[in-house]
């Protein structure tokens, strides 16, 4: 039966509001990017146009360069942080719902165009959302945030992807982004009613301040390069062997569409939401270093399944058992991961660190591609799995030579 203490950290405000912001995180994600290439597809698009499609999502990868914007301004309503979330849903909503009225066979440019100001508009909300999340949660909820937050973002995702597709086949595609702008509005709600962060710290004077104390603040950290490589290095290896999965499930053992859609898509985002909010609950009572390096060690240990399905071949219930368990493990792993993360970050430029931050965990697997694809080329499935095994260890010896510096932070924030 659980106690007093972990009631209290599992139900309270903060992690309601987590659920509301992590789904109003996910759902633009995915309707920028397979539902948007889906409703081109369908519209009869050249592949050369769906394929530059791809492009919209950049606004993601280079949001770290306006974060300091909302650092260093407050707007006049509701608070540093929320009035930005609530300012980029408001624009959203609007601009969802503007797209639903337009027909890419018609006007193809200028639907990517309005898709390209969503994905701009969604990664500032982002950016706001972290931030806000990075002040009001204590460091003891942090695990559990996480995990509440990345619980509602994978169901979102679930439904401006998968059942987005459905929605649009029975009704059309101007309902599916109306209900979408609908949604949106029903998280702006949420957003309003969510609280303020408790003892905020003054805004900077000046956005040149906020650049240059911000990284100032980070990079005087003690053994700050050694963070600096464990926030690269502690996901590469199961982000190495998630490269080319759906590949190696279709071409290197032979499934087919259906088996890999059914299993693969379902089983991962159940697999990764049970791994967070497990991952999330053992948090708080691990200790952040601990999280860390058992997490770790499960990913790296996970990775193996695949070596033994490139070994074994077909086996459809091994498929299962493989994925659903790199799932969960790597759910746990960016629980603990996401919650190091927010304790490195200074309340007064929470927004321009997380986002620095997160845009180095991503270096890895941005530039994964083509060494996954070489590997495979050059030395198979096995081996390439081999690989991805072993590239799990370099973080976690990282981990081992900042295990005093992780342990401090906990102890100081706890």
């Amino acid at each position: 039966m659980l106690n007093l203490h972990l009631k209290s950290l599992l139900l309270n405000s903060r992690m309601l509001v987590m659920l509301a912001l992590g789904f109003a995180s996910g759902l633009p994600l995915a309707l920028t990017g397979n539902t948007l290439q889906a409703w081109y597809t369908q519209a009869g698009i050249s592949v050369v146009t769906i394929g530059a499609l791809s492009l919209i999502g950049m606004p993601y990868v280079w949001k770290f360069l306006w974060a300091p914007l909302m650092d260093r301004f407050a707007l006049p309503f509701c608070g540093r942080r929320r009035g930005w979330i609530l300012l980029m849903q408001f624009s959203l909503c609007i601009a969802i719902a503007v797209l639903a009225q337009l027909s890419p066979t018609l006007e193809p440019h200028t639907v990517a165009l309005m898709a390209l100001l969503i994905a701009f508009l969604s990664a500032s909300q982002d950016i706001s959302v972290d931030a806000y999340r990075t002040d009001i949660l204590l460091p003891q909820e942090r695990g559990v945030g996480t995990a509440y937050f990345i619980f509602a973002y994978r169901i979102a995702m679930l439904v401006s992807g998968g059942l987005a597709l459905v929605i649009a086949d029975y009704w059309g595609w101007r309902i599916l982004f109306e209900l979408m702008a609908v949604l949106m509005g029903f998280s702006f709600l949420m957003t309003y009613l969510s609280p303020n962060v408790a003892d905020p710290v003054q805004s900077p004077k000046h956005l040149k301040s906020v650049i240059t104390e911000s990284y100032r603040d980070l990079f005087r950290r003690e053994s700050i390069g050694l963070i600096l490589l464990f926030i690269v290095f502690y996901k590469l290896g199961d982000a190495l062997a998630l490269s080319l999965t759906t590949t190696f499930l279709l071409k290197g053992v032979g499934f087919t569409l259906t088996e890999v859609g059914l299993a693969y898509k379902v089983l991962s985002l159940a697999g990764t939401i049970l791994g967070a909010l497990v991952g999330g609950t053992f948090l708080a009572r691990l200790g952040l270093f601990r999280a860390l390096l058992f997490f770790g060690l499960a990913q790296a240990f996970s990775t193996l399944l695949f070596m033994l399905l490139a070994v074994m071949g077909k086996n459809y219930h091994l498929m299962i058992v493989t994925i659903f368990t790199e799932s969960v493990c790597s759910g746990m792993g960016t629980a603990a991961f996401v919650a190091f993360l927010m304790s490195l970050c200074h309340q007064r430029y929470s927004a321009t660190q997380f986002a620095c931050l997160s845009a180095l965990s991503a270096v890895g697997r941005v530039f994964l591609g083509p060494v996954a694809g070489m590997l495979v080329a050059h030395l198979g499935w096995m081996s390439f799995f081999g690989w991805s095994f072993l590239m799990s260890f370099p973080g976690i010896l990282i981990l081992a030579l900042i295990r005093h510096k992780v342990k401090n932070v906990q102890l100081a924030e706890c």
